[in-house]
């Protein structure tokens, strides 16, 4: 989220970088002591090697925390929204075979991913006393209890 739509929505944006997993606790301290309601945990390689320390310290802190991908909720983080991994995959796979066919790769498009999915975990919201709507679960494209 952009400061501009944070202040549009009248939210507090608040940006914590994590070079090495050293950084972590520090972030997860600041974003406690700071009062923040919840986390978004973007996504990079370093962020994604840290997943499973990144969920266990969002319970730890009790701080509602939203990812990218499916695997991080099923991993036990309490929900995310993003492209899903393997329709993405399978964008790649047709592309690989375009250029396998002959094509030249400068000449494809370049591609966004098509599907997008919104995962939550009901054992780890329940865990950390929070609610979900029965209208934001039947939005949802899974719930895991």
């Amino acid at each position: 989220m952009s400061e501009n739509a944070a202040r549009a929505m009248k939210l507090k944006l608040q940006i914590f970088e994590i070079r090495r997993s050293d950084d972590l606790d520090g972030a997860f301290r600041a974003a406690r002591d700071g009062q923040l309601q919840a986390i978004s945990v973007f996504s990079s390689p370093l962020l994604s090697s840290l997943y499973r320390e990144i969920i266990d310290r969002a319970a730890k802190y009790r701080l509602p925390a939203i990812y990218q991908w499916r695997e991080h909720v099923e991993a036990g983080g309490l929900m995310a929204y993003g492209p899903s991994l393997p329709a993405m995959w399978q964008q790649d796979g047709a592309l690989v075979a375009k250029i396998l066919k002959g094509a030249k790769p400068s000449d494809l498009p370049v591609e966004q991913p098509s599907k997008f999915e919104l995962v939550i975990n009901m054992k780890t919201a329940m865990a950390q006393g929070l609610s979900v709507s029965n209208q934001m679960q039947l939005l949802a494209d899974q719930v895991i209890d």
